[in-house]
């Protein structure tokens, strides 16, 4: 995950290379639930509106949690499927919130209302991810759900009038790149606090949509206008936070974009990037499924690492005899073809790997959603 406002803070108001804190335990992004009310074209987990077998139960939920907690996993991201559909995330939500977790909601917003809004504030999640595919026709197109986005807007205007941190969630592909200036005035007309922008990843329903990435020239014009936006709102006073996920190559990106706007500050920047590392996968983002299965993060459902239910999590992310878990905590990784010979390892830490094994079925290989440029890969003199 880049946090883009996080660096383009540094061009405004730079602060000193502090030595890194190297996080305890990983992010855990736990998908409590596989049912879900919407079936959209990308969805990692391919749910759908019926109950699956051999979920976690709530006792074995919590069991999980208080190893989590052992372990020293800061950050829980209940997630779905739709989470709210979850017979008991309110007790869930609570007991995390209680045990000292920073606790985040992922939804797709139509299950927020006025029933609940109550029972949601009272929990105060840090932070409620809505994720949207753009304005009202093409959401409802790609979450197949007619009226979907208006239900979804709702929740957002019921979270705003309750205090709550809450963010717009979007999922670039070719097919929805158009509404992206829309959403993004949408954000500053509501004055929403957070947007993250995730490139398409190849798992699950987005596997099989691969053909409708966004061509990289797109994919281009969106991050300039991120970069642009998020500039001129920090400019404006405008604290809101921007973040990008599923392709580390932004950050080499936004790189090239100081390099032409800010070249004073480039080797500033460089070493901020470059403290922060890149992908993180297998190493600081983690998931757990409906199931239990632990994976190296959810564009991984396909490769499982272990299993709650006969394992703590905790040790299986410590047993570094699985060979996918064991090359993405190595440093470096051994990255083959384009990302190998990549000059901007250290920020980029080779991307995302998923998208490369199920394009060539060898996870170390160039990956395929790289919009750079051989020239862009490769640092100046």
């Amino acid at each position: 995950m880049f946090r883009l406002s996080q660096y383009m803070r540094e061009l405004l108001d730079p602060t000193p290379l502090n030595p890194s804190r190297k996080p305890p335990a990983p992010v855990v992004i736990w998908n409590l639930i596989r049912r879900c009310n919407l079936t959209c074209k990308h969805c990692y987990t391919t749910s759908t509106d019926i109950d699956f077998p051999n979920e976690l139960t709530t006792p074995q939920i919590y069991t999980v949690m208080d190893d989590l907690k052992a372990f020293k996993v800061p950050v829980l991201i209940l997630s779905g499927g739709e989470p709210l559909l979850h017979p008991d995330i309110f007790a869930i939500s609570r007991r995390a919130k209680d045990m000292g977790f920073y606790v985040a909601l992922s939804t797709n917003g139509t299950k927020i209302s006025e029933a609940n809004i109550d029972q949601i504030a009272a929990l105060d999640y840090q932070y409620i991810g809505v994720s949207l595919d753009g304005i009202k026709d093409t959401h409802d197109q790609f979450r197949r759900v007619k009226g979907s986005f208006d239900q979804a807007l709702r929740g957002i205007h019921l979270c705003l009038d309750k205090g709550i941190k809450v963010g717009l969630r979007f999922t670039l592909t070719q097919d929805n790149a158009h509404d992206f200036p829309a959403l993004l005035q949408l954000m500053d007309d509501k004055h929403i606090d957070k947007f993250y922008l995730s490139h398409l990843n190849y798992g699950g329903r987005g596997n099989k949509n691969r053909k409708d990435d966004a061509h990289f020239a797109m994919t281009r014009d969106a991050m300039d206008l991120l970069f642009d936006t998020c500039y001129d709102w920090l400019k404006a006073g405008k604290d809101r936070e921007f973040v990008t996920g599923n392709n580390d190559a932004d950050a080499v990106y936004f790189l090239h974009w100081v390099e032409r706007r800010f070249p004073d500050k480039v080797q500033h920047i460089k070493a901020k990037l470059e403290q922060w590392g890149g992908n993180a996968s297998g190493v600081n983002v983690a998931n757990i499924d409906n199931l239990g299965n632990v994976h190296p993060d959810t564009f991984w459902w396909h490769y499982d690492l272990g299993n709650v239910k006969d394992r703590p999590f905790s040790k299986i992310w410590q047993d570094t005899s699985d060979p996918l878990l064991a090359g993405l905590k190595q440093q470096p990784r051994p990255l083959e073809g384009r990302c190998g010979t990549c000059d901007y390892q250290k920020i980029c830490n080779g991307n995302t790997r998923v998208r490369a094994a199920q394009t060539t079925g060898n996870v170390w290989a160039e990956d395929p959603g790289c919009y750079l440029t051989d020239t862009e890969i490769t640092c100046a003199g």
